[in-house]
């Protein structure tokens, strides 16, 4: 998997992982957290608000958000496309900072009164329509509990989520929450999209700074281990992947499967399909040969046995043809 058509995630993943390390390296980290008593209540800090999905707390929970949305993050902005998943993203911002400053406010009594700082929600809001989105690849079951290629998402996501309890797993529910609210509809939001004008400067001054997203390039050329002799090296056969386009690279592909020591599997194949071979290949065999298959198989005439001699490089060889033939 690759980032392609997926600038915008690509994006994210690079502005958190630095704007996480700049905070650790200036010790400014304890500023992003949100906390109604003291700072919002008695402090009036509501700047936090609008700071506190810019950087993660520590570098664990930065591992595993990363790794989270270069999981699903792809997948989704590759089904939305760029200009949706910005739209989504930022909506679910502005969701999960509402919700989130409802939820300090609604149950700071009872001991939800700290969110720790990141983007905890608005990752947990994409991995809900990843998991909407996105089938399953494969199930299997772990000592009789079913399980997905999914689950291993699941498991990184809930670490996530109880990282900081029982901060952070407000955070993850609210982060579920908005991903449900935007994809079932409940208010008109999934039809806003950013302004031509964002487009514009992000196109013209956050792309070139997010680096290309093209996808690896994958070569059809494979080489064979490297032989120690000086004249098998020299003779080298180059094995490429990819079907040849005209009939010489045919004809280049047929002279090197022929350069190769006759096998066993290759004569029985041949000797089913019926193929024939390049008078190159054939070889005269002796009367001793002859005699010798001839009493391993006296119901078989001279010529069938004389014709797997000269197809075979040796009697063991023919004797395989003869036995597997009809």
């Amino acid at each position: 998997m690759s980032f392609e058509h997926a600038s915008v995630t690509k994006g994210l993943m690079m502005s958190w992982a630095l704007t996480s390390i700049i905070g650790g390296v200036l010790d400014v980290k304890h500023y992003l957290h949100l906390q109604l008593v003291p700072h919002i209540s008695r402090h009036h800090q509501y700047w936090r608000l609008a700071v506190h999905h810019l950087a993660f707390s520590n570098s664990s929970d930065l591992l595993l958000a990363e790794i989270l949305l270069y999981g699903v993050g792809v997948n989704i902005e590759q089904q939305f496309g760029s200009v949706k998943f910005a739209s989504f993203t930022i909506v679910s911002a502005l969701m999960a900072t509402t919700l989130e400053f409802l939820t300090l406010i609604l149950l700071h009594r009872v001991g939800v009164n700290h969110i720790p700082s990141g983007p905890t929600a608005v990752i947990l809001s994409i991995l809900y329509q990843w998991y909407r989105l996105v089938p399953s690849a494969y199930h299997f079951r772990v000592f009789g509990i079913p399980l997905s290629n999914k689950s291993f998402t699941y498991v990184l996501a809930l670490l996530l989520a109880l990282g900081h309890i029982p901060g952070s797993l407000a955070s993850a529910c609210i982060g579920l929450l908005v991903g449900f609210i935007y994809r079932s509809e409940v208010i008109n939001i999934k039809s806003w999209r950013v302004s031509p004008a964002v487009i514009r400067f992000s196109k013209r001054f956050l792309l070139p700074l997010v680096g290309s997203t093209r996808p690896p390039r994958r070569l059809n050329r494979a080489r064979p281990e490297r032989s120690e002799s000086t004249s098998e090296a020299m003779n080298e056969e180059v094995i490429t992947t990819a079907r040849p386009s005209t009939p010489a690279a045919q004809t280049d592909g047929s002279t090197n499967a022929q350069g190769e020591a006759g096998s066993v599997v290759r004569e029985w194949v041949n000797e089913l399909t019926g193929r024939t071979e390049d008078t190159a290949r054939i070889r005269t065999p002796s009367e001793a040969e002859i005699a010798q298959v001839t009493a391993m198989f006296p119901d078989i005439s001279r010529e069938v046995i004389i014709g797997a001699l000269q197809r075979s490089p040796s009697i063991e060889a023919a004797v395989e043809i003869l036995l597997t033939a009809p």
